[in-house]
């Protein structure tokens, strides 16, 4: 490979979507690749490897935070962009994310055809995110949609309180509190309650 050719740093918890991706663009010829699985090892790598023509950093990944996280992969990457990736973030929050000052933010349901010209077009300077995104509010978040009940359930799910010690400090039944967790994760967009925990941190719900 040409010593010219462009770095891309990919960081992704999950080694399907990492590899694949990896494979797929290393296909495509022309990208110099490295991999990470979480926040504090993308970060190792842009201090041994970088500055990267792109760093790509999903957006729930073990220590991936807004703006924590992006601020410190953009920091340690300047003047190299950072873009964020995703298959569950909410159009708010994406645009959220290029406020923060990321690059792009790509979903995992886009094209593999669509998804490497868009990296191509990051790593050249230009930004990519869908019109869906970059015309979303990065205001319109659940903050407001949320009940004090469902505030209450939050803050303990934040501290990685399990439904039974939730629905004994606010005592009422499990049954109550599970309803509240589904309710709370179709708000936030979330795969689970650890998804919850970790939204509502990036999000400054608690």
């Amino acid at each position: 490979m040409p010593a010219t050719a462009p770095k891309l740093l990919i960081a992704d918890d999950h080694d399907l979507v990492r590899e694949t991706l990896t494979g797929y663009l290393a296909d495509a010829g022309g990208i110099e690749i490295k991999q990470a699985q979480c926040l504090d090892s993308a970060l190792e790598q842009i201090r041994k490897h970088g500055p990267f023509d792109l760093v790509l950093l999903d957006f729930t990944m073990p220590g991936m935070t807004l703006p924590d996280g992006l601020s410190q992969a953009l920091a340690l990457n300047a003047p190299g962009p950072v873009a964020l990736i995703s298959g569950t973030a909410s159009d708010a929050m994406g645009r959220r994310a290029l406020d923060c000052g990321a690059a792009g933010f790509l979903p995992k349901t886009m094209a593999p055809d669509a998804l490497l010209s868009a990296i191509r077009s990051i790593m050249s300077g230009g930004t990519h995110a869908p019109e869906a995104v970059m015309q979303a509010d990065a205001r319109d978040m659940p903050h407001d949609s949320l009940t004090p009940r469902e505030r209450d359930v939050l803050e303990r799910l934040c501290e990685a309180k399990s439904n039974k010690e939730i629905a004994r400090d606010l005592n009422v039944q499990e049954v109550t509190i599970k309803l509240h967790v589904k309710t709370l994760s179709r708000k936030l967009n979330a795969r689970n309650r650890t998804h919850v925990a970790m939204l509502a941190r990036d999000m400054n719900l608690i």
